[in-house]
């Protein structure tokens, strides 16, 4: 086992982990100061491409991102989001992961459950390419947004899937848009951490889009805290560089040859 992996596992129950999302050097550079894991997620469809969902985004994309991503990346963990249809098979999964891997020489890759795919992840790290899982909601496979965990019957049919998950080889799992109660029942039951986006204070770590707590993607769901108001930061120092431009402000003496 890597010794950055082992490292996350071993924090479980001893410090929260802290998780950001990341698509570009510069980015990166600041959240490495601060976060265990940076994630290149496929959510870069929704925040820089505009798509609707994460479905079409492609696998070379990813790779662009996690190499830029990569380059101001010194200390944190560097996972990279496996996109849809890229993991169909136990086949095709291992010539992507290897794909992006050898591109990028990040740490790890993500997949999401779709409560079938514990024979991919099971192989994977069977060939030494470590797997974060994804419960709950699954962007990949559901297009209608929802809460889990709210009956029991339904709280055991997650806490299977990922003890299966858990039991495939992955060092962790992401738990996304999961009631409280039933966040706090994965997390006891499993020996790996639980990292939460939308599943309570009772995961092991937190990972959310860096867009949405800057205040720059304008998506801000219950789950998300804005810590930020970059937009507008944006906005502000634009509409000056507009006025300069135009009254002739702008370059001065200093900002010429």
């Amino acid at each position: 086992m890597k010794k950055k992996i082992k490292k996350i596992i071993e924090k479980k129950n001893k410090k929260k982990l802290v998780c950001l999302t990341a698509y570009s050097k510069n980015f990166a550079k600041v959240l490495d100061k601060y976060c265990d894991i940076i994630l290149v997620g496929d959510s870069v469809a929704n925040v820089l491409y505009g798509m609707k969902d994460t479905h079409k985004v492609k696998i070379e994309t990813m790779i662009e991102h996690a190499l830029s991503v990569s380059k101001g990346i010194k200390r944190s963990l560097l996972v990279v989001d496996m996109p849809k249809g890229t993991y169909s098979s136990i086949k095709y999964a291992v010539k992507n992961a290897k794909y992006i891997l050898k591109k990028t020489k990040c740490d790890a890759v993500k997949i999401e459950s779709n409560k079938n795919n514990y024979k991919v992840i099971k192989k994977l790290v069977s060939l030494g390419i470590p797997v974060m899982g994804h419960v709950g909601f699954t962007p990949q496979f559901n297009k209608k947004f929802r809460v889990y965990g709210l009956s029991l019957s339904e709280i055991k049919k997650m806490e299977n899937e990922a003890k299966k998950i858990e039991k495939a080889g992955a060092f962790s799992i992401v738990l996304e848009c999961v009631k409280k109660s039933a966040s706090r029942r994965i997390t006891k039951l499993l020996k790996i951490p639980t990292i939460g986006i939308g599943s309570s204070i009772e995961c092991d770590g937190q990972i959310l889009v860096t867009d949405d707590i800057l205040g720059l993607s304008g998506f801000y769901p219950k789950f998300v805290k804005k810590y930020a108001n970059i937009k507008k930061d944006i906005e502000d120092a634009v509409s000056k560089y507009a006025k300069d431009v135009i009254k002739n402000k702008f370059p001065k003496k200093q900002n010429s040859y």
